[in-house]
């Protein structure tokens, strides 16, 4: 959440520290003391992203506080020229009042070479990546409402992203060592977690907007039970632990307001599930809706608060998708699945609606997006400080998990600095959950480096929902690495025990 600097240093979340800051030699005051806040340089990795990109460019058309240049690389070099072209023209629009360049460079080098910012937003093509992630384990009767996290589908994406985030940490390295990087790829936790291991004085941070919508839902629940009007979620302060997509929360509130109290009134007006499968409510709603089912689920048997859609938490924990023999079964939590071809389809209709866009007469809607990036931004270069939810390597800030695992917590960010917030430990039987996953992910960062896929398949064996048996377990992860073999040029695939 953000909080203004005054509350931020005048209230430590639960465990009464900060814990040592992530700190660079090489950012600008806002204040002009070293003279850089109008000629900030952001280099974008993924620079011809048809999401966050455009996110960025409404964003940065709207402030202020610093202005500068936005390079924009892609190996999609024309997709990254059209994006140029797009940010050009949001700049030019009546609403945008900050004052930004836009350039498609060809080359990584190009993109940071004295960058203070760096955004990582990237993705291989769904139709050679995505959608094996999610149909082939399907034929083995593992069905994934995202795959792009946890699972097969997260495992696979990992082992894919791995060798393209250590190039960028080696880019960073050697063009702008000191630049603050923000990862808004999946899965989260890995390729920050690549990031150090390839440059360890990396100053990065994984942002997720999940917490977020958590936060908005519980201004939904204060008011209905609490009587609290008009909040936003910014207001709501809580106290986050766990990894990416599977954090918890044991503290909220809102103007002085117990929020927990807000989420055990509706839990008392809740019954278990009674969605069923095929049921036309679920199957017609948006892959992305939730219902909170499990959320309440999971609530009610560990007394804390997943703090994520139940479309992320379902794929943590085995219950919610095994046994699933259909993919209907899964409407009985209300969600669906996120067919493949959802995944193939978005790209092209989202070129569409860029093309439509550039072409059309009409002005662009500029609007500030649901997210903090500039905040984070602008804080960094010396201007308010902001409270957020991130995810950075493990400094104790999460007591009981691994030291320099990445864990997601609430961090300050002021003046070249982003300081973890301690935020204690997770109950011992979900601490128990998260840690199967912290050792996969360590597991996976290990196979990556090594280039040792018999290591990396331990890891996909110890997924929770690779319920099968060990013949069939083996089969899969055959059968994705020869369907996507072409991204996996990193590894030991000829000296692979487990595919022989």
């Amino acid at each position: 959440m953000t909080t203004t600097a005054r509350e931020a240093g005048g209230s430590i979340p639960k465990g009464g520290a900060y814990v040592p800051a992530l700190t660079s030699g090489g950012m600008h005051d806002l204040d002009g003391s070293v003279g850089r806040s109008d000629d900030v340089a952001i280099g974008f990795v993924g620079g011809g992203s048809r999401d966050w990109a455009e996110k960025l460019m409404h964003a940065l058309a709207l402030t202020e506080e610093f202005a500068g240049s936005v390079r924009l690389y892609d190996l999609d070099y024309e997709s990254a020229k059209t994006n140029a072209k797009l940010g050009r023209q949001i700049q030019a629009q009546d609403a945008a009042v900050g004052d930004w360049t836009y350039e498609a460079v060809e080359t990584l080098a190009a993109a940071l070479d004295g960058a203070d910012f760096v955004v990582c937003s990237t993705q291989d093509p769904p139709a050679e990546t995505f959608a094996n992630d999610l149909d082939l384990p399907q034929e083995y009767g593992i069905y994934q409402t995202v795959g792009d996290t946890v699972g097969p589908g997260g495992t696979f994406r990992a082992l894919r992203s791995i060798p393209q985030y250590r190039e960028i940490a080696a880019a960073v390295h050697e063009h702008c060592p000191d630049a603050w990087v923000f990862n808004f790829t999946n899965p989260m936790t890995v390729c920050t977690r690549t990031l150090y291991e390839e440059y360890p004085d990396i100053n990065a941070v994984g942002i997720c907007h999940e917490v977020y919508h958590v936060q908005d839902w519980l201004t939904d629940l204060a008011e209905e039970h609490l009587g609290v009007e008009g909040a936003t979620y910014d207001e709501v302060d809580v106290t986050v632990k766990g990894i990416n997509h599977f954090t918890w929360i044991d503290e909220a509130r809102l103007r002085g307001h117990d929020l927990l109290e807000a989420v055990d009134a509706e839990l008392a007006t809740r019954d278990p599930p009674e969605y069923e499968p095929g049921d036309p409510e679920i199957a017609d709603q948006s892959v992305f809706a939730t219902n909170h089912e499990i959320t309440f689920d999971l609530y009610r048997r560990y007394g804390i608060l997943p703090a994520a859609g139940d479309r992320h938490l379902a794929e943590f924990v085995p219950w919610y998708l095994d046994p699933v023999d259909e993919p209907e079964d899964i409407h009985r939590w209300g969600i669906k699945l996120t067919p493949s071809e959802y995944r193939v389809e978005s790209w092209p209709e989202a070129e569409r609606e860029r093309e439509a866009l550039l072409s059309g007469g009409d002005p662009i809607d500029v609007a500030a997006p649901n997210e903090e990036m500039v905040d984070l931004m602008t804080a960094l270069l010396g201007g308010e400080a902001v409270k957020s939810n991130v995810n950075v390597p493990n400094r104790g800030q999460v007591s009981g998990l691994r030291d320099g695992a990445v864990v997601e917590t609430n961090v300050l960010f002021t003046e070249d600095s982003v300081t973890p917030l301690t935020a204690g430990s997770l109950p011992d039987p979900v601490r128990s959950l998260v840690e199967t996953h912290v050792t996969n992910q360590e597991t996976l960062i290990d196979a990556g480096f090594t280039g040792d896929l018999d290591l990396a398949f331990r890891a996909f064996r110890n997924e929770p929902l690779v319920t099968l048996d060990p013949a069939d377990a083996e089969a899969l992860f055959a059968d994705l690495v020869e369907a996507e073999r072409e991204y996996l040029d990193d590894y030991d695939v000829a000296g692979a025990d487990v595919l022989s």
